[in-house]
């Protein structure tokens, strides 16, 4: 009877852990995100190749504190698809990532690698012109505390 009675327990905590995990899903889908500077930073014209930085500005509204370990994106100009990008700190250790306090907004850069191939001459020039009147970029965030994670899609375009 100790063992049924020891499962049962055991069973009851592993219920209590999901339970107060999935409290801190309605703050985590409260995360926001806004497309910020896109500047060019680096041009090889032996590759056809431009080096942009992509700055994304994460707040967050909710009362709990997260981190943000992932922003997949598809980057658009003007509305043309420039291609995909994302920015990760998956490979570091929760405590060394940007941390989200209650109000905070915090600015994320990314580098993304425009391939002139990968889109017609005139957007290409555009770009490293400085011709572009708008950027914008869809994808998904991944928001996260220590009990529970959450992906959220988002479109944004350049303020």
């Amino acid at each position: 009877m100790t063992v049924y009675a020891a499962i049962a327990g055991l069973l009851a905590l592993m219920g209590g852990f999901v339970f107060y995990a999935s409290l801190d899903n309605p703050h985590l889908e409260q995360v926001e995100i806004k497309l910020g500077e896109v500047t060019v930073r680096d041009v090889n014209k032996i590759e056809n190749t431009a080096k942009l930085e992509v700055t994304f500005y994460i707040s967050n509204p909710s009362e709990k504190t997260f981190t943000v370990p992932v922003i997949s994106y598809q980057l658009f100009a003007d509305g043309v698809l420039l291609g995909s990008g994302q920015y990760s700190t998956e490979d570091i250790a929760m405590p060394g990532r940007a941390v989200f306090y209650p109000g905070a907004e915090i600015p994320l850069k990314n580098t993304f690698v425009l391939v002139k191939e990968n889109v017609d001459s005139n957007t290409y020039d555009s770009i490293l012109n400085g011709n572009i009147s708008n950027f914008s970029a869809e994808g998904s965030i991944t928001s996260e505390t220590s009990w529970s994670i959450i992906e959220k899609d988002f479109t944004t375009n350049q303020n």
